[in-house]
C-alpha cells in the first residue's frame, strides 16, 4: 500500500472514530501514530510521539492561550462584566427589539475579554434572558439572539480560535485579530438588523419597553462598564499600538483583570480558585487536541495526502470561488457534529495547501474559518451554544425552541459569509490600516 493510500485510510479511520464519538484529541493521536507506523516502523512513530507534542506546545505564541483564558474567567468569576448588559439595555431599549439588541452588544463587549463563544452565551444568558422574559419577549427570539450573539466571542479579539489558526498557518496573530474584529463587528450589526426586521414584521415578538430613563441614569450605566473599557483599551489598544505583542498581550490582560478585580474588591480566594481551575481544565483539553492535530499534520505531510488533494483540485481547474464554496459546505457539515477547535485542526492540514495554491490571503482565510466554525456553534444537532444556553437558563426554554429561534440568524450568517467572500475588504480593511 502506498504512503498516499495509507494517508487516505488514516483520514477515513479518523472520521470513523469521530462518528463513534471517540474523543477528538485521542483520535488524532491514535490515527497519526498508527499511520506513521504503517508507513515506516514503530521507532519512527514512537519518535514522533516523543518529539511533536513538546516541540509544538513549546511554541511561544501558544503561551497567550492560557493567559487570555485566565483573563476571561477572572472577568466572569469576579463580575467585571456585570454592567455590560445593564448599560446596553438602558441605551437601546427604545429600539424595536431593544433588549435583544442590547444582548448582542453585551455579548460583543464580553467577547473582547473572553475569546470564547460558549462563555459569552452562558454569561449573558444568565442576565439577558430573564430580563427579556420579564418584558414578555418571544422566547424563540430571546434565546435565539443569545445563542447567535455568543458566536461573536470567537471573532472579536482576543480569539482563541484565531490564535491557534495563526500558530498552525504561521501568520501574524495581530493581523488575524484585526481581521476577526472586522468580521465580528459585521456579525453584530447583521444580528441587530435581523432583530429590527423581525420585530418590525411582527411587533408582538418584542413589546416596547416603556420605562422612563433619565440622562443621568444613562451615563451612570456607562460608568459601570469601566472595568471592561479599561481592559479593552489596555490590552487591545496596547497590542495594536505596538507596545507589546499579541503573545505578551495575554499576560498583560490576565494581570490587568486581576488588578481591576482587586480594585473593585470582587477578587476573592474562591473566585480566583474557580478561574484558575477552569483555565487549567480548558487548556488541558484544548492542548490535547492541538497536539493531536500537529501529529496529524506531520502524518499527512509525510504521506503526501495534502499535496495529492491539492493537485487533484488544481487538475479540476476550480477557481478560488468554487474552492471556497466547497470548503464552506465542508465546514457547515462538520459544524453540525464537531466543536470548532477540533473541526479546524482536522481540516487545516488539507485546506491550507489549497488556499496557498489559490493565492488566497491567509489572513482573510483565518477570519473566514473562524466565522464558519462559529456558525456550527448554533446548528443542530450539536450546537454547543444552544446546549450551553439551555443548561444556563434551565427550564425557561427547551432546546428545541432555542434551535427554532436561531434560523433567522443562521440565514443571516450565510448571507454575511457570501458578502465577505465577494467583498474581502470587509475582512482586510482593519489589517490594512495597521500594515
Amino acid at each position: 500500500m502506498s504512503d498516499t493510500m495509507i494517508g487516505m485510510v488514516g483520514i477515513g479511520g479518523l472520521l470513523g472514530l469521530i462518528a463513534l464519538r471517540a474523543p477528538i484529541g485521542l483520535s488524532l493521536v491514535l490515527v497519526s501514530y498508527l499511520g506513521l507506523w504503517a508507513m515506516s516502523d514503530h521507532a519512527a512513530a514512537w519518535g514522533m510521539l516523543q518529539v511533536v507534542p513538546f516541540s509544538f506546545i513549546a511554541n511561544w505564541t501558544l503561551s497567550s492561550v492560557p493567559m487570555f483564558l485566565l483573563m476571561g474567567f477572572v472577568c466572569y468569576r469576579c463580575g467585571l462584566t456585570a454592567g455590560l448588559f445593564a448599560a446596553a439595555r438602558l441605551w437601546f431599549s427604545r429600539l424595536p427589539g431593544g433588549l435583544a439588541i442590547a444582548s448582542v452588544f453585551g455579548c460583543s463587549g464580553f467577547a473582547a475579554v473572553t475569546g470564547s463563544s460558549v462563555a459569552c452565551a452562558a454569561a449573558m444568558g444568565k442576565v439577558a434572558v430573564p430580563e427579556m422574559v420579564k418584558h414578555r419577549y418571544d422566547m424563540g427570539l430571546a434565546t435565539g439572539t443569545l445563542a447567535a450573539a455568543g458566536t461573536v466571542g470567537a471573532l472579536i479579539p482576543p480569539s482563541i480560535l484565531l490564535i491557534i489558526f495563526g500558530v498552525v498557518a504561521q501568520v501574524p496573530i495581530t493581523a488575524l485579530f484585526l481581521a476577526g474584529l472586522g468580521v465580528g463587528i459585521a456579525t453584530s450589526l447583521t444580528y441587530v438588523l435581523v432583530i429590527i426586521i423581525r420585530v418590525k414584521l411582527n411587533p408582538s415578538l418584542a413589546p416596547q419597553v416603556t420605562e422612563t430613563v433619565t440622562r443621568a441614569q444613562h451615563w451612570e450605566a456607562i460608568k459601570s462598564t469601566w472595568p471592561i473599557v479599561v481592559l479593552i483599551v489596555g490590552v487591545l489598544g496596547g497590542m495594536f499600538a505596538g507596545l507589546f505583542t499579541a503573545t505578551q498581550a495575554g499576560a498583560v490582560g490576565a494581570a490587568m483583570a486581576l488588578l481591576v478585580a482587586a480594585v473593585k474588591r470582587t477578587l476573592t480566594r474562591e473566585s480566583f480558585k474557580l478561574a484558575t481551575v477552569e483555565t487549567l481544565v480548558t487548556c488541558g483539553g484544548l492542548f490535547i487536541v492541538i497536539v493531536g492535530a500537529s501529529m496529524l499534520t506531520r502524518f499527512l505531510t509525510l504521506s503526501g495526502v495534502g499535496e495529492a488533494i491539492a493537485s487533484g483540485v488544481d487538475s479540476l481547474n476550480a477557481g478560488p470561488l468554487t474552492l471556497l464554496l466547497g470548503i464552506t459546505v465542508v465546514y457547515l457539515a462538520l459544524g453540525m457534529f464537531l466543536e470548532p477547535v477540533g473541526a479546524m485542526l482536522i481540516t487545516l492540514p488539507i485546506f491550507l495547501p489549497m488556499i496557498r495554491g489559490a493565492e488566497i490571503s491567509l489572513i482573510w482565510f483565518g477570519a473566514y474559518v473562524a466565522k464558519m466554525l462559529e456558525i456550527g456553534m448554533i446548528t443542530p444537532p450539536v450546537g454547543l451554544n444552544v446546549f450551553v444556553l439551555s443548561s444556563t437558563i434551565g427550564k425557561t426554554a427547551p432546546t428545541e425552541l432555542i434551535f427554532r429561534g436561531i434560523w433567522w440568524f443562521f440565514i443571516a450568517d450565510l448571507l454575511l459569509v457570501a458578502l465577505i467572500i465577494f467583498v474581502p475588504g470587509i475582512v482586510l480593511w482593519f489589517p490594512g490600516l495597521f500594515s
